[in-house]
């Protein structure tokens, strides 16, 4: 059993659950693993069936308390790639997750790193990790442990343009993470003419960690597919994900 991320209308990481648990990846490990990280006064989360274009798709949607937005928010902005690696070591998931998570989290330090000049330890989560990071990427590691595909497929990787407000400010898309990631592991890139950001640092950087660059069979027999809810507002927003032999 083959998995193929179909990312016509980008990648992120929200949009990577839910493809996944729309697949049919087991929730239940997905609800265990975040419990375990005793970090429930940072965050909430809620899955849910949603509507795009007439097509069902699942939306992986991490809540964060409203006393984030009153200046309360300061620890969680400082946890740097090992106070991360931390998180994942104590969470109840298997260690080819924990392995597949801090990854994904590494590829996203180290493309920090290169953008900010830092050095990789002084790389500190704030946009990248804000909490919902640390959701979305152990989410997706467990769910995709739990499927267990043997080969990984992915195609061009679809972006838009324009600009992108964030911590840092006003960034071009793609932003510059996105961009030292693409570069660092050859990922192809193709920029179409929707405004705004539909590639993020979490969503390549799944991409980067599973990317083996191999064509995708001319043929294959499809025996599940997921969508993904974005909430971007862009034509299209979903991630289709197949599985098929």
């Amino acid at each position: 059993m083959n998995i193929y991320f179909e990312c016509n209308s980008g990648i992120s990481g929200d949009m990577s659950v839910g493809a996944l648990l729309d697949l049919g990846a087991d929730k239940t490990k997905l609800d265990k693993a975040l419990s375990s990280l005793k970090l429930d006064n940072e965050f909430s989360y809620e899955i849910k069936k949603v509507s795009i274009n007439t097509i069902q798709a699942t939306d992986f949607n991490v809540i964060l308390p409203h006393h984030e937005h009153l200046g309360h928010h300061h620890h969680h902005e400082h946890r740097n790639l090992d106070d991360i690696n931390k998180i994942i070591d104590k969470a109840d998931m298997t260690d080819n997750a924990k392995n597949l998570a801090k990854k994904i989290f590494k590829i996203v330090a180290q493309a920090e790193a290169k953008v900010h000049g830092k050095d990789i330890t002084e790389v500190h989560f704030h946009e990248v990790g804000a909490i919902d990071s640390i959701a979305d990427i152990i989410s997706f590691a467990v769910l995709f442990d739990d499927l267990n595909p043997q080969k990984v497929y992915f195609s061009t990787l679809m972006e838009g343009h324009g600009t992108v407000e964030c911590q840092h400010g006003t960034l071009n898309v793609p932003v510059p993470a996105v961009c030292a990631i693409a570069q660092e592991y050859k990922i192809p890139l193709k920029l179409t003419d929707t405004d705004g950001e539909m590639v993020t640092p979490t969503g390549i950087a799944i991409a980067a960690a599973l990317y083996g660059g191999e064509k995708l069979p001319q043929e294959m027999i499809i025996i599940k597919t997921g969508s993904g809810a974005g909430k971007r507002n862009y034509k299209n927003p979903i991630l289709r994900v197949f599985l098929f032999d």
